[in-house]
């Protein structure tokens, strides 16, 4: 089968990467998505190992269509016999682009249809609606230029639902952006698993954990349902058999130096709670502490930072004043790397130095720049994410 991974905007080589060490080989990406030839037990690995991607599709076709008619005669031809139960609760979720077929939520109740006809011929219900009271599969369309692919949804809830964050606090960091982030920057534990990473602006504990995640090799999505898993069509066991693999992986008891700072009390309650739910909480120092009073003895350090801007720092005159705090004390620090992801558009200046690279990506739909400083490099040959 065809498998589709949709992709945040920058992160293709991430998530390829990613792909190469799980053991596939290279997979070309277009439109935001990478597509690879896969299995039920690669759905499973999939779901459960990847940290940046944001779902697992199967790709079930691929054809032109400019009318409605052109629509529903396509979908009809789908064997969703193969993959959908006659209760089955059926979702839609399209998007069109630069096409004729523009009326999304049209062109989702017309491919519907076809479906609902196609498994009431095919299973001989005679029915003209379906109960809906099964498990949940979610059909995707996309609609680009008059081509429609379609797809059906293996993970459910987007990958970056690990299971951990359940408390809310202001503008959280995504976590397969911030997964991206670590994987973007020299933090490598599998070479170095004691080399100093810091989080000062730490929030809810976002980065510091999926650091941890990574360091520790437990797998993002060991501990959370699939909506696979429900599935008549989908083999039994392939869950077990991805966790039980993820499981084999794991280095627990690892030592890393992982800290997460930030001002707010608050904040580092819910993160060290966030922590223990991922099964990191030992691996995580968070404290409550100003950033202007962070130190190390320790060269040659990452840190990545999310810094408070937009809802959680709204006062422009506020955001200065901390990017030249911030510049300050990094400036201590000659031998460390920094990685910040920020939307606020004067960060190099007030910062006061310009970023030695700087990446546009996108937290949720903020657009944001990941401004780069190297400090001195791993022994290793620093690999081209752009």
């Amino acid at each position: 089968m065809q498998l589709l991974i949709p992709v945040a905007a920058g992160l293709e080589g991430v998530v390829k990467k990613q792909l190469l060490s799980l053991g596939y080989g290279k997979a070309p990406a277009e439109n935001g998505r990478i597509e690879l030839t896969g299995d039920w037990a690669d759905v499973a690995r999939l779901n459960v190992f990847l940290r940046s991607g944001e779902r697992v599709l199967i790709k079930l076709k691929e054809f032109p269509a400019e009318t409605f008619d052109e629509l529903y005669d396509n979908f009809y031809s789908v064997p969703w016999e193969e993959w959908l139960a006659l209760d089955s609760k059926i979702l839609m979720d399209g998007k069109s682009v630069s096409s004729r077929l523009a009326a999304v939520k049209a062109a989702g109740g017309v491919a519907k249809k076809a479906i609902v006809r196609r498994l009431a011929d095919r299973k001989r219900s005679g029915r003209k609606t379906l109960s809906e009271t099964g498990a949940r599969s979610v059909v995707g369309f996309s609609i680009y230029k008059d081509r429609v692919t379609v797809t059906l949804d293996t993970s459910g809830d987007g990958l970056h639902k690990r299971g951990y964050r359940s408390l809310a606090y202001t503008a959280p960091l995504k976590e397969t952006l911030a997964a991206a982030i670590v994987d973007l920057s020299f933090y490598r534990p599998e070479t170095d698993s004691e080399k100093p990473f810091a989080d000062v602006f730490c929030g809810s504990g976002t980065l510091p954990i999926e650091a941890a995640m990574k360091a520790l090799r437990i797998a993002p999505g060991a501990e959370r349902d699939f909506d696979f898993r429900h599935w008549e069509c989908a083999p039994d066991g392939i869950f077990e058999r991805a966790r039980e693999e993820a499981k084999d992986k794991e280095l627990r008891g690892r030592r890393v130096c992982i800290r997460g700072a930030d001002i707010s009390s608050e904040a580092i309650s819910i993160a060290k709670f966030h922590a223990r739910r991922a099964g990191v909480g030992h691996a995580v120092d968070f404290s409550v502490a100003d950033m202007r009073q962070f130190q190390s003895s320790v060269p040659c350090g990452v840190m990545i930072c999310n810094p408070p801007y937009g809802e959680r720092l709204s006062d422009v005159e506020e955001v200065k004043t901390l990017c030249r705090d911030f510049g300050k004390m990094f400036r201590t620090l000659p031998d460390w790397s920094a990685y910040i992801l920020t939307s606020f558009p004067e960060f190099e200046r007030y910062f006061g130095k310009r970023s030695d690279r700087k990446k546009k990506l996108f937290n949720a739909n903020l657009a944001c720049g990941l401004y780069t400083y190297f400090g001195r490099r791993p022994e290793e040959r620093e690999e081209d994410f752009s």
